[in-house]
């Protein structure tokens, strides 16, 4: 209640005094101008950018806001290039002024936005400022479920090789034949061990991040390959992202999980953890209720992937899903995540990565989860 009020004063001032205001100024302003307008005020980005900076030579660091600005109309449009948005600040002059810029002549070049971006990426602005608004808006809410996925996030760049593992040579033990020596592999302690004793910085610096190759399995059953990253999300309901990680593509949904949870933990208050089978481990499991949370996941099987029939397929599946009734209905929320990592492909940029990188690339998609967040949140009152 406390939030829906919240957002009731704040979309009634972007009504009331806000556009009124700007349309005096600009002109009429059409459904996307408005749009764009309600994001830039519930993003706020210019309270992220830093003014000035002593150290600093050249140009004002105040240009960065309006280039901040910039991006973000770049991600509500759903642009694909730099060179589009630089196109569309050139053209519409309504666009260009809510950015920050009077005339053309004062939009700065092509490369300028590229070392803006640079800079945003470097210095962690995107997910501060999303952290913010989460906190501003959710921060005093007690909410019922958080979804928990992986998506896959293609890039432009050349995959990572693999490591091979690093094997042991031991000496010749009494049972091994002559002339051969007894080889194995080094035991290394599981991922998901070694978080439960981490803080959350400590996992984030764990977790690998090079663009490699991934594989996930298709609702047919078959599998697939891409090039790129895994973006691992969690959604409250109303499809509101609160956190997301950036990682490799081969990584594991699994070993994402504690990090993910111990971030959204510092933001809001959730009652139940929903998962499906790839987050299958009594370790997430143990952490979900000590946390104070209620975790459904789906049971996984081994076989499931074999089944040829999709009927047959499906049956199995949902008999494998060990929930009592109600923890069943709640389980169908889990499909909020899905909604928000399609919305975030198809209408905010996540199709579109064109920056190489594991910085840049988590900065672009950032800019797609701010715009995403803000429409999410306007949604509830409007």
């Amino acid at each position: 209640m406390r939030l829906e009020e919240s957002l009731s004063r704040i979309w009634g001032g972007i009504q009331r005094q806000l556009f009124p205001y700007l349309e005096e100024e600009m002109g009429e302003l059409n459904r996307n101008h408005r749009k764009l307008v309600a994001t830039l005020e519930m993003v706020r980005i210019e309270d992220h950018v830093p003014w000035n900076n002593n150290k600093s030579r050249g140009r004002p660091l105040k240009e960065r806001t309006a280039i901040g600005r910039a991006f973000i109309a770049k991600t509500v449009y759903n642009m694909n290039t730099t060179r589009d948005l630089l196109d569309r600040l050139s053209a519409d002059k309504t666009v260009r002024r809510l950015c920050g810029w009077v005339e053309k002549r004062e939009v700065p070049s092509e490369a300028t936005f590229s070392r803006a971006f640079e800079e945003f990426a470097r210095g962690g602005l995107l997910q501060e400022a999303h952290a913010a608004m989460i906190g501003k808006h959710m921060d005093e809410e007690i909410l019922g479920h958080i979804s928990r996925d992986a998506t896959e996030i293609e890039a432009r760049e050349k995959p990572k090789k693999r490591e091979k593992p690093e094997i042991e040579v031991g000496a010749q033990s009494e049972e091994s034949k002559p002339g051969r020596k007894s080889r194995k592999k080094a035991k290394q302690q599981k991922r998901l061990e070694r978080q439960k004793e981490m803080s959350l910085e400590q996992m984030l610096e764990d977790l690998p991040k090079a663009c490699d190759v991934g594989v996930k399995t298709n609702s047919k059953g078959n599998k697939e390959k891409w090039i790129g990253y895994k973006l691992h999300i969690d959604v409250a309901d109303g499809q509101i992202p609160i956190s997301c990680i950036l990682t490799s593509a081969s990584l594991h949904d699994s070993q994402v999980a504690l990090p993910l949870a111990e971030m959204t933990r510092h933001r809001v208050v959730n009652l139940y953890d929903l998962m499906d089978s790839a987050y299958d481990s009594n370790i997430i499991r143990e952490r979900s209720e000590s946390m104070g949370h209620k975790p459904i996941i789906d049971t996984y099987n081994r076989g499931f992937s074999k089944v040829k029939d999709e009927r047959e397929a499906e049956y199995k599946r949902l008999k494998l899903i060990h929930l009592e009734l109600p923890e069943q209905a709640r389980y169908k929320n889990r499909t909020t995540v899905e909604r928000v990592n399609s919305r975030l492909k198809d209408e905010f940029g996540g199709r579109t990565v064109r920056v190489r990188g594991h910085a840049k690339v988590m900065a672009h998609l950032m800019f797609g989860i701010l715009a995403l967040t803000a429409d999410q949140l306007l949604r509830l009152v409007t």
